[in-house]
């Protein structure tokens, strides 16, 4: 039987599995629930997670929401995951730092000096993470397909759209959505999604 293993994304959590069994109903799909707010420690526990489901299945395929995304590819499982569908991914946490260093008006040297700088939007921007990010760059090399939503104020479309081309990845955009997929509209956008990406897979994963 394949695994398919589900990454949620901040404030979500492993009980989102759920949504996607109906897609995968001869696998076994399983929510990872990592407790790690850093690429460095998220990383090793997805890390573990999969290489066990990986033994224990034999194929592992990925769905990957948000910041989950990333933590997945810093995690180098890239060798033991078959295909893998994101969801607003993050895919350069360098620039997302920095934007929101200039959203905060904190300059790089103020953010050395101080080490953690709480912005005013509830993130907390650490001088620690910036460097773990700059000198650890991202490795993927599985078959992905990405959805982006069109209003998603993290991740701009240029960005996202230079991570597909570079990584030979196939890219949705819903017009209208938002990095958070969660309306009616918004969830049906994705079902369809997944639907038309799976295609006639669907019967023979």
């Amino acid at each position: 039987m394949v695994a398919v293993l589900y990454v949620h994304g901040k404030g979500g959590d492993a009980s989102e599995c759920k949504h996607y069994k109906p897609f995968f109903p001869d696998c076994e799909v399983i929510g990872l629930d990592y407790r790690s707010f850093t690429p460095w420690d998220a990383g090793k526990e997805i890390y573990k997670m999969v290489e066990g489901w990986k033994e224990k299945h034999g194929k592992v395929i990925m769905i990957a929401n948000s910041i989950g995304a990333y933590f997945s590819m810093c995690s180098h499982i890239d060798g033991m995951v078959e295909r893998a569908f994101f969801i607003s991914p993050v895919v350069d946490m360098e620039k997302l730092i920095c934007d929101m260093m200039d959203w905060a008006g904190v300059t790089e040297k103020e953010l050395k000096e101080q080490g953690v700088v709480h912005a005013s939007f509830g993130e907390d921007l650490s001088w620690d993470y910036l460097c773990w990010v700059r000198v650890h760059p991202m490795k993927w090399d599985v078959p992905t397909d990405i959805l982006y939503g069109e209003k998603d104020t993290l991740t701009s479309f240029e960005t996202v759209k230079g991570f597909a081309c570079t990584h030979n990845a196939s890219l949705t955009v819903m017009e209208g959505g938002e990095h958070w997929f969660h309306t009616e509209e918004q969830m049906r956008f994705l079902d369809g999604w997944l639907w038309n990406c799976l295609g006639n897979e669907a019967t023979e994963i």
